[in-house]
């Protein structure tokens, strides 16, 4: 919202030498933020006077152009000329050159002089052109920078202006205002106007305020006015579309006068573009008050106006010369030829005010917020009146804002009232809300007096009453967001200052803290990061065929996932079922770079929908759901697991003199994996693993100890490395953290060290080459029992001296007795045992 300081002072306080950056740090203390200042000054600098066009002689030139060789008073005639400067003539009088031709002799016009800057840098200086030194420019409104218009100059007698001759003209044209810009949360609808931020400069500053509406003089009652019918038969969650409609008429008036100066400089400061008297009064109004209203030409108007709902298919050709279908859902200002305006968003285009028009129907009504916001996101038609509708609009103000209008077209505009009125809908009930004696002090933590919290309440418009137990508030009609006791202790401590609350961090109750969950995914994160692996974050859209192919295992198989009804992009239109995708386009990208030794990762959730998806209906709002309905709209959510995904490509480390980097390998991936197993105390199994995703033959499943598969690792599949040009050989894997954590153990104890020295025996095992090395490790782990500490696998051969179709596996044993230093014997036994039961199962022999 801008806030022009001529127009707040009207209403507010504001020293006379307070600037944009002053009010901006005043409403800051009442929780708005500042965004901008507004200033014509910071752009355009004098001297600009006011000139009379003394003579004009057309001169054609070679080019085909005809130029005017003009002389301009810029002085009053018989005074001295008080500027001095290159190029400006002490008699008052400036030659100038101007190719403009919508002025004659006698016009006033603007005069920007030498030394004069105009927006864009643009220095104003004399010199030599068309065989004339021009001193100066008459200028247009665009080159002031206060519109568009570029098709002649500035007339001023056509705006309703006869300024003395040489009187400051950025003075005339308002040029020296400026606007404060600062941002209003959707809960604060009544910022959206200059009454509200009059309001909150004098909640800021402790200073008087002027309420503008109470400067109307509103009938208190209207009859006989244009026939206007409240018909909604499909209110959303059963609350009327519109519940109040305010019609006035005005005849006799002259919409082809200017907009006076004051206004359209207002206007222009707001970020309110000038069209026309009629228009720019119903803007000027909407942003003093808050109501938006609109204009009808009434003699466009047949029959009664009808609020009612779309009918299917039916359509309506809007203010922006498009003709939009409707959706059963819009709400329409309608007469007997059907639609005239999407209420709260945009008017038709039939019943547009002209410079013909001659009388006006003011319309000003209440809207639903839920109605407004749906239009005007259905139809992307974002405008000044939906954003203050679909936020909330006091009920109260419509009477006002549409006298308000009224009374300008009768002083601006030469029009005359009619007595006559329609005033149609019914008064909401007003909010009352207990506020317990010492709730705002508990819950915002300082000691607020009665008379802090009577006087911040009562400051914010409301009426008060002291019960035996607290307070009963009746919350103002221009705060719909005043509901709970929590609102009211807000404002409390907003009105008496923010400042005031003392910095100390409340004590935390015992036994509270991170989850467990939140627990093992810190430990989790923390130990890649200091594993060396980097951690990023990616976008979880993906395509369909990228989640076709990492969700699912099984190429071809079936992977229900989630479409986004509104994607970034039609490449990236569904949740991702897998962290992958994600890290490949990171990965990709920073390829693309020239950063090509890469070790990342990703912790995320992945949506997996079930049988059911969504709900029928939505639940109404203001009321809290049934826990029945609760338990359905949980139902209708997708699983969202988290899942830990990192990619390793390139080298483990940098080149440097005598170090020989190593290329990532797919048993690195494997590393990653057991160390996640390791951080939190579950047991990974891995063994000879298939998924799409991976290269055929160096890939390995991740399962627990149940046998739950719960990822994968291992060299990413070639063709995919080829298709997002990435280097051979890239390394990746994927693992369920959800299933690891459920997995885990609450504590995890610490094995105990013995004192005893352990007992080293190799073994090489000859095994057939699709016998996987781990199920020969696991036989060799049950073989030998409780005296083995460890077992791990040190080598694999294939080639000389080994038959052709086997293997030959090297494993270490180590063995050791909590109680005692076994003897070479017990050692041995226990590893022939363990031989045994390989033998057993896959016809090991040892070499």
């Amino acid at each position: 919202m801008r806030i022009p300081l001529s127009w707040l002072r009207e209403f507010a306080q504001v020293p006379a030498d307070a600037t944009a950056e002053d009010v901006m740090a005043e409403l800051v203390k009442v929780g708005f933020e500042e965004e901008a200042v507004h200033r014509p000054t910071d752009a355009l600098k004098g001297p600009i006077v006011v000139g009379q066009v003394l003579s004009l002689v057309k001169e054609p030139q070679s080019n085909g152009k005809t130029i005017n060789w003009c002389q301009v008073r810029v002085v009053p005639e018989g005074q001295e000329q008080t500027l001095t400067g290159k190029g400006i003539d002490p008699s008052g009088v400036q030659g100038i050159i101007c190719g403009a031709h919508n002025f004659a002799e006698g016009d006033k016009v603007v005069v920007t002089l030498p030394g004069a800057v105009l927006p864009g840098d643009f220095h104003i200086s004399a010199r030599k052109t068309y065989g004339h030194l021009s001193a100066g420019m008459i200028a247009s409104v665009r080159e002031l920078g206060i519109g568009d218009d570029h098709d002649g100059i500035l007339v001023l007698s056509r705006i309703g202006l006869d300024p003395e001759i040489g009187s400051d003209a950025m003075a005339l044209l308002g040029l020296y205002d400026e606007a404060a810009e600062i941002n209003v949360t959707p809960d604060r609808s009544y910022g959206f106007s200059i009454r509200g931020a009059a309001r909150e400069y004098a909640h800021a500053t402790g200073t008087a305020f002027v309420d503008p509406a109470s400067k109307v003089q509103a009938p208190a009652e209207l009859s006989g006015g244009y026939g206007v019918k409240l018909n909604d038969d499909a209110p959303i969650y059963g609350k009327p579309g519109c519940d109040r409609f305010v019609a006035r008429t005005v005849r006799g008036v002259d919409a082809t006068r200017p907009t006076p100066p004051w206004m359209s400089s207002r206007l222009r400061l707001a970020g309110v573009r000038s069209i026309s008297l009629p228009v720019d009064i119903s803007n000027y109004v909407m942003l003093e008050l808050g109501q938006p209203n609109h204009c009808y030409d009434l003699d466009k108007l047949s029959g009664d106006i009808v609020v009612r709902r779309a009918v299917a298919g039916e359509k309506i050709t809007t203010l922006d010369e498009k003709v939009r279908t409707l959706d059963v859902e819009d709400l329409l200002i309608t007469d007997d030829s059907g639609a005239i305006g999407i209420a709260g968003v945009m008017g038709g285009a039939a019943t547009e005010v002209s410079d013909a028009t001659t009388n006006i129907l003011v319309e000003a009504a209440h809207f639903d917020e839920v109605s407004i916001a749906r239009a005007r996101r259905r139809h992307k038609l974002p405008s000044e009146a939906s954003k203050r509708f679909e936020r909330g609009v006091d009920w109260q103000l419509a009477g006002v804002a549409a006298q308000r209008v009224v009374d300008l077209l009768v002083e601006l505009a030469g029009g005359t009232e009619d007595e006559a009125g329609t005033d149609v809908g019914t008064a909401p009930e007003p909010v009352t809300i207990e506020l317990p004696a010492g709730y705002a002090a508990a819950r915002i933590g300082i000691d607020f007096t009665e008379e802090q919290i009577t006087r911040s309440l009562e400051d914010l418009g409301g009426t008060v009453e002291k019960t035996g137990t607290g307070y009963l508030v009746t919350a103002p009609s221009w705060r719909n967001d005043l509901e709970t006791k929590e609102d009211l202790s807000e404002e409390i401590a907003r009105l008496v200052g923010y400042d005031n609350i003392p910095a100390t961090l409340p004590v935390a109750p015992p036994g509270r803290g991170l989850s467990r969950a939140q627990q093992q995914k810190r430990r989790l994160v923390q130990a890649l990061a200091d594993a060396g692996l980097t951690e990023v974050l990616a976008y979880p859209f993906v395509s369909k065929a990228a989640n076709d192919t990492f969700g699912v295992a099984e190429e071809g198989a079936a992977r229900p996932a989630l479409k986004l009804a509104n994607p970034i992009s039609e490449e990236h239109g569904y949740l991702r079922t897998s962290v992958l995708p994600g890290l490949i386009e990171v990965a990709r990208r920073n390829h693309s770079r020239g950063f090509r030794d890469l070790a990342i990762y990703e912790a995320g959730l992945v949506f997996l929908p079930g049988e059911q998806l969504g709900t029928e209906s939505i639940p109404p709002l203001g009321v809290k759901p049934s826990d029945e309905v609760l338990d359905g709209l949980y139902d209708g959510v997708p699983a969202q697991p988290l899942h830990l995904a990192a990619i390793l490509t390139g080298h483990d480390s940098p080149a440097a003199a005598s170090h020989k980097p190593r290329l990532w390998d797919w048993a690195d991936a494997l590393d990653v994996a057991r160390l996640m197993g390791d951080v939190l105390g579950v047991e990974l199994v891995a063994s000879q693993g298939s998924h799409q995703a991976f290269h055929p033959g160096r890939a390995a499943q991740l399962a627990l100890r149940s046998g739950e598969v719960v990822g994968y690792a291992g060299e990413l599949h070639p063709k995919l490395l080829a298709a997002h040009d990435m280097p051979a050989r890239s390394v990746a894997l994927e693992i369920n953290a959800d299933a690891l954590f459920e997995a885990a153990a609450d504590v995890i104890v610490a094995k105990h060290i013995s004192g005893f020295p352990v007992a080293t025996q190799d073994v090489a095992l000859v095994v057939p080459q699709d016998v996987p090395a781990d199920a020969v490790l696991e036989a060799l782990r049950e073989g030998a029992g409780d005296l083995l500490e460890d077992v791990a696998l040190f080598d694999v051969y294939v080639g000389t001296g080994i038959e052709d179709g086997k293997k030959s596996l090297a494993f270490g044993l180590r063995f050791r007795a909590a109680d005692r230093t076994l003897t070479a014997d017990e050692a041995s036994e226990a590893r022939e045992a363990a031989v045994a039961v390989a033998a057993e199962r896959f016809g090991a022999v040892q070499r």
